[in-house]
């Protein structure tokens, strides 16, 4: 699947930082479960790659993005995990020639108009939009909009609950990251039932892409 496809399984997509190896495979059980397939784990943390992998095994009916790719070295590590897709905090040649040569489709980060052209130049008109709540929001995207009608972005940063439906009704918008989903003090509880239902609600949202 490319990209575009990728975000288009859901309306949202849970950023999850892990530092527990063993969490990794009742948590992604559960955001699927809830309709929440599409999972990024960044690397954030020493045991990030060691997720990925246990998630391809333990989850396969997830499709699991590696997050925080920030040097070409990281996409050679998330290839080797199984990564299915890859996603960036911004984007570089460097990042943009390492994204041509892996085996996953990349969601590259922007903030800036001038990102923005740069990231089509370089063959990307699907991007995340980075941090999204501090960089404009919801203004900021409907300003892009107009010149930009050819990109579609998945807006991460700073999004909860009650702001996401906003985002999401954006006709630019394909889904939107958060963390709300899972957040760290239920999957340090292992309250994998809290988090399901989270997920299932989250998979409820409406969008108009």
């Amino acid at each position: 699947m490319n990209i575009r496809e990728i975000l288009g399984i859901a309306p949202v997509i849970p950023v999850l930082t892990l530092s527990d190896l063993a969490h990794a495979v009742p948590l992604a059980r559960a955001l699927v479960n809830g309709g929440l397939s599409v999972l990024e784990i960044t690397l954030r943390s020493p045991v990030a790659i060691g997720c990925v992998d246990a998630i391809r095994k333990g989850v396969p009916d997830a499709i699991i993005g590696v997050g925080t790719l920030t040097r070409a070295v990281d996409f050679a590590a998330a290839d080797r995990a199984g990564a299915q897709f890859g996603v960036t905090p911004g984007l570089t040649p460097e990042l943009a020639a390492a994204a041509r040569g892996a085996r996953f489709p990349l969601l590259p980060g922007v903030m800036t108009p001038t990102e923005v052209i740069a990231a089509r130049l370089a063959g990307f008109n699907v991007l995340k939009f980075f941090p999204a709540h501090q960089a404009g929001g919801v203004g900021m995207l409907r300003a892009l909009a107009a010149p930009f009608p050819d990109i579609l972005f998945c807006p991460t940063g700073g999004i909860t609950r009650a702001s996401a439906p906003e985002y999401l009704a954006l006709p630019n918008v394909v889904s939107v990251g958060g963390s709300w989903a899972a957040p760290q003090p239920m999957i340090d509880a292992r309250d994998w039932h809290g988090i399901e239902a989270l997920a299932r609600d989250a998979a409820t949202l409406k969008r108009s892409v």
